[in-house]
């Protein structure tokens, strides 16, 4: 199976091909450069080819990209904003199996789905893997919903919901700056308050750029 993609158009053609622009209203902000995104995988440290890979707002798909370009076998996108169908289809069909996206919002859907589209992709046309060991969550997340996301998340882990349920969950997640460093926050900084101790009392948090 070939581990990297074919030679596609590249983002910024394709938003100018399909008219996107960021919608402010949905507080998007898309990912344009492969630098970042190769620095942002490599960083993380994930173990891509054996787990499931879970994208929350794929916009473009620029992450997508990389992490299909990194070796990921199982990955699935979850994308609220319609507009995005033609590019991630054609993500789809060049991906040899391994890519698949929902159209629905994180908030609201059934995590089975995600579970069920990642061992229903033709990367798993042999059946071999019943479940997924690992899960990897990344995401560029939307200003307007990413604390909320978070914390639905973060309650999700301790009651090992979801793909939370998961043995082995990892999330790599980008946010605005503050946001970020109230996560991280220790006792006696600043920026420490709910988020910062909701965060670190299920997880190991911190930060792997800025």
């Amino acid at each position: 199976m070939a581990l990297r993609l074919p030679k596609l158009p590249s983002i910024r053609d394709l938003t100018r091909i399909y008219n996107l622009q960021a919608k402010q209203k949905l507080s998007q902000n898309f990912l344009m450069d492969r630098n970042v995104t190769n620095k942002i995988i490599s960083l993380a440290g994930l173990e891509l080819d054996n787990a499931l890979c879970v994208e929350v707002g794929p916009g473009p798909g620029l992450l997508t990209r990389t992490m299909l370009d990194n070796g990921a076998l199982h990955v699935v996108a979850v994308e609220k904003d319609p507009r995005f169908v033609p590019i991630l289809d054609q993500l789809k069909d060049a991906s040899n199996g391994r890519f698949s996206s929902i159209i629905g919002d994180m908030m609201k859907i059934d995590h089975s789905q995600i579970i069920d589209c990642g061992l229903n992709l033709e990367s798993n046309s042999s059946g071999l893997i019943k479940q997924f060991d690992s899960v990897h969550l990344v995401g560029n997340l939307p200003f307007n919903v990413a604390t909320p996301l978070l914390v639905q998340w973060l309650h999700m882990v301790s009651r090992m919901e979801g793909i939370f349920g998961t043995p082995n969950v990892s999330m790599t997640l980008m946010f605005q700056k503050e946001v970020g460093d109230r996560i991280t926050a220790v006792a006696r900084e600043s920026p420490r308050g709910r988020l910062s101790v909701l965060s670190q009392s299920v997880c190991d948090a911190y930060k792997i750029y800025n």
